[in-house]
């Protein structure tokens, strides 16, 4: 190998490779839900033009059922204009309710079992254009805290931001629900006691997007979680907007989050942003239960880049290996990336460390291409011990990885 191309891999630093996390696996989780210990409803059946709930909610049901904590069931309304009076969902019988419906408006009798459901301590997840449904339903309108669209303006409660440290209540005039260009946006942590956010960054990138801005409503028992700056250049508010928060109301727990935008044909890197689908997960289950159990993964994005979980989960580690050994030079290296921070956001105990060790001796040892293996030798020269020296010194005899085989060599032994 050339001497600068040495010098290239040498100087590429972990956290500076743009983290995408790809998760083209061929194997599908299998996941039991039957016995999950949280029952979700999802409810659908009209929305919007801009959006399309035929595709997000089958995505929503995966994510969640995916954790193997969440049994989710679909409750579809009749198409907009008809006979609503048969929609009786048994909201009752489920410890949340995940709203991905703009439409018509539901049955009384529906409205006021929903909120006493609420009231009782029922679990509610509003999910991004769910917050245009329903102005003038005031319940409503409390129970989400805020929303846009439809009509909604002053009458509807202050426009709701976060300005130096704090919530802002601005009472001005005007239409409430405006958003840019779809756009990476960066959420920033506002809350981070609080369970849903315990554990992610400060900040961290957000794959392309439809930030919500100039929400009104009520906001009553409003806190605000994370914010996304809305930017002027792509047409924005120019403000720090809500894009993650939760409502009080009754005994009840409302999450809400106006991330998500899912239309066309795809791909929805909105929803295939592992901080979305995290941050949705851990949502979820808090409304449901008052609590967060879920982990916050390794491959969480930060403030340098997004990563994409293309089966809404990372890649299993043989899988991982598997995409790893097909690397080549002018290829992402979002796989080598992932298994960086599976290892830097590991326990760190000596046998952890040694599964992962032996994960990349098996790697050079394998059929891998000589650009895989040279990553990997960049990896080795920080996490190895000697227990890879053996393998390193055969692959010092190899023209193409010889010279990085070396250098991972001399950092390990020095």
């Amino acid at each position: 190998m050339k001497q600068k191309n040495i010098l290239q891999f040498i100087a590429i630093a972990v956290f500076s490779i743009v983290l995408f996390s790809s998760c083209n696996s061929t194997k599908e989780k299998i996941i039991n839900v039957e016995n999950a210990r949280i029952k979700a409803l999802i409810v659908n059946g009209q929305m919007n033009k801009s959006h399309d709930d035929k595709q997000s909610s089958p995505i929503l049901e995966k994510i969640l059922e995916l954790t193997g904590e969440f049994n989710v069931e679909i409750a579809t309304t009749p198409p907009q204009g008809s006979d609503m009076s048969n929609f009786k969902p048994q909201f009752s019988n489920y410890d949340v309710v995940i709203l991905d419906y703009v439409g018509d408006d539901w049955p009384e009798e529906t409205k006021t079992n929903f909120v006493n459901y609420v009231q009782d301590g029922g679990g509610v997840v509003v999910f991004h254009a769910a917050d245009n449904a329903f102005p003038d339903w005031k319940e409503y309108n409390e129970i989400i805290g805020l929303g846009g669209w439809k009509g909604r303006n002053e009458k509807n409660g202050p426009y709701v931001y976060w300005e130096n440290g704090e919530i802002v209540r601005n009472d001005t005039i005007g239409r409430g629900g405006k958003h840019g260009k779809q756009t990476p946006v960066l959420i920033e942590t506002r809350n981070p006691d609080h369970p849903i956010m315990k554990g992610l960054p400060t900040a961290w990138i957000h794959a392309k997007d439809e930030l919500y801005g100039d929400l009104r409503g009520p906001a009553n028992n409003i806190d605000i979680l994370a914010t996304g700056f809305s930017n002027p250049e792509t047409n924005g508010t120019g403000k720090n907007e809500p894009a993650l928060f939760t409502i009080k109301y009754g005994k009840g727990r409302t999450f809400h989050t106006v991330l998500g935008h899912v239309n066309g044909k795809g791909p929805h890197v909105a929803v295939e942003c592992a901080g979305f689908i995290t941050t949705f997960q851990r949502g979820v289950e808090w409304a449901a239960t008052g609590k967060v159990t879920l982990p916050v993964p390794a491959e969480f994005p930060n403030a340098a880049s997004w990563i994409l979980w293309k089966n809404f989960q990372p890649l299993s580690l043989e899988d991982l290996v598997e995409a790893i050994k097909d690397y080549n030079l002018d290829d992402s290296r979002e796989h080598i990336s992932a298994l960086s921070l599976r290892i830097r956001n590991s326990d760190q105990k000596p046998e952890t460390l040694e599964m992962y060790e032996k994960v990349m001796i098996e790697i050079i040892e394998s059929n891998a291409t000589n650009d895989a293996k040279n990553l990997i030798c960049r990896e080795l020269s920080i996490w190895g011990s000697e227990l890879s020296v053996p393998a390193l010194e055969k692959l010092k005899s190899n023209k193409d990885c010889g010279e990085m085989a070396d250098y991972a060599l001399q950092r390990i032994q020095g």
